[in-house]
Formats: structure tokens, C-alpha cells, sequence
């Protein structure tokens, strides 16, 4: 009866233990960007704006509808995708690699916490600041045009599993990161192209071929369309399909992050 009491209290003290670093990590990472709003949520409003005005007002209406919906309402759910792309991506990624480059990221690795808990804390952040950004863009899309829910849980879901990949992603370019340079060189190179050709502006069915086919190889295309679905009710994506890509780089990059975070990739000098 004494042993089981003893390790009982030492699964509560684990437990406490891992709870207060996954939120200690959580909390840092909120109160990094919320302190400097001005430069990290009130720009991505002001450039999807731009957005809105450009490719919706002046472009739309030559355009014409698209999928039975204006080009404006059309495009608006793949503008907003952009924006959580874009920031979680770009959230985590200068966050973990200014810990290395300030050199306290030893002192959460040296803690007795698991790998996995650390790579969930920055994810979270990540995530977090996705979904702000996002909120925020989709009230600023409200100003240009109607947007309904179709579904909400479909929104919800493809908002948090998207702003989780690409907060893996940019965890994996940081750890590869060794000076600031780098962590721009996959925004511009990767993101920015595979964005703007993942159906945001245009339905894929316009495409001719070999395009489209080659489109179905940019993962960003089922996020985009998951999303409009979500908001519009319509896709060029079955909706398991994309739900069954997204999981899978999901997966597929949480197991390559803790990796190259147990080998201390990039930590190491």
C-alpha cells in the first residue's frame, strides 16, 4: 500500500511537472507575439486587405463567378488559409531559432521533460497565433464580401490541423537554421510558390493538362480547398482525401521533428 501511495504521488508530480512546462512554454510563446502586435497580427490584416482590394475588386469583376460564387467570395477562404500558413509557419520558426541563437534553448533541453511535451509547447504557440490571424482576416474578408459557415466543424478542424503542419514546418527549418538568413530562405523559395499555386486565386478544374495533375502533388491544395469547403460547401478536393493528406504530413513531420530534436540537430555546435 505504501509503494502504490508512493507511486501515485510520483505520477502526480510527473504529471504537474510536464502541465507547468508545456505551459510555461505555451505562454512564452503568446506573450512573444502579442507584446509586438503591431508587428505580428495587425500586418498580415493590413496585406490580405490588399488582397481583397486587388485580386476582388478590381480583378473579380473581370473574372466573373466562379464554382456559382462571386470571384470575391470565391477566393476569400483561400486568402485567409494564406494568412494561417503563413503566420504559423513563420511564428515558430523565428521563435525556436532565436532560443538557439540567444543559446537558452539548453535550458528547456536539459529539463526533465520529454522532447515531445518541448515540440508541443512551440506547436501550440504556433497554432495559436494561426488561429488569431486568421479570425482576424476572416473579419476584415467580412468588410469585402458575405461569408457564411457551411460547416463549422470542418473550419475549425482545418484551421488547427493546417496552423499545426506548418508550425512543424517551420520547427524543422529552424532547427536546420544556422543564421537568420536561413529561416527565410524556405518562406520565399517553398511556401510563398507552393501558396500561390495551391488553387488560392483559381479552381484547379481550369487548368489543362498535365497542370492539374501536377497541382494534386502541392499539399497546400487540400488545405485550401478542405478550408473552402468548410466555408463555401464547395471543393475541387474530396474532403477525406484532403483531411487524409493533411494528417499525414502531420504525422510524418511530428516524427521527423522529434528526430532531429533527440539528435540535437542544428543544437550541437
Amino acid at each position: 500500500m505504501t509503494e502504490r501511495a508512493a507511486y501515485g504521488t510520483l505520477a502526480r508530480t510527473r504529471r504537474q511537472r510536464y502541465l507547468t512546462a508545456f505551459t510555461t512554454i505555451v505562454i512564452k510563446e503568446l506573450n512573444r507575439f502579442l507584446r509586438i502586435w503591431v508587428q505580428t497580427i495587425l500586418p498580415p490584416a493590413i496585406t490580405m486587405s490588399l488582397y481583397f482590394v486587388i485580386f476582388g475588386n478590381l480583378i473579380g469583376p473581370r473574372i466573373g463567378p466562379m464554382a456559382g460564387f462571386s470571384y470575391m467570395e470565391y477566393i476569400a477562404p483561400g486568402i485567409i488559409m494564406m494568412a494561417i500558413i503563413t503566420n504559423a509557419y513563420s511564428n515558430v520558426v523565428s521563435s525556436f531559432f532565436g532560443a538557439k541563437f540567444q543559446h537558452h534553448i539548453e535550458e528547456i533541453l536539459v529539463a526533465p521533460v520529454p522532447h515531445a511535451l518541448i515540440l508541443a509547447g512551440y506547436v501550440c504557440g504556433g497554432v495559436c497565433r494561426g488561429v488569431i490571424v486568421g479570425a482576424l482576416v476572416t473579419v476584415v474578408a467580412t468588410f469585402f464580401t458575405d461569408l457564411g459557415i457551411h460547416s463549422y466543424a470542418v473550419t475549425l478542424a482545418v484551421v488547427i490541423l493546417t496552423s499545426t503542419l506548418f508550425s512543424l514546418g517551420g520547427f524543422i527549418n529552424a532547427m536546420y537554421a544556422r543564421k537568420f538568413d536561413d529561416i527565410s530562405i524556405v518562406p520565399t523559395f517553398v511556401l510563398t510558390p507552393l501558396t500561390y499555386l495551391g488553387g488560392v486565386f483559381y479552381s484547379i478544374e481550369l487548368l489543362g493538362e498535365p497542370w492539374r495533375q501536377l497541382s494534386l502533388l502541392n499539399p497546400i491544395l487540400y488545405m485550401v480547398n478542405a478550408f473552402r469547403f468548410g466555408i463555401l460547401g464547395v471543393s475541387d478536393i474530396a474532403l477525406p482525401e484532403a483531411f487524409a493528406v493533411i494528417l499525414g504530413f502531420i504525422i510524418v513531420l511530428s516524427m521527423f521533428s522529434l528526430h532531429l530534436l533527440n539528435r540535437g540537430v542544428g543544437l550541437r555546435s
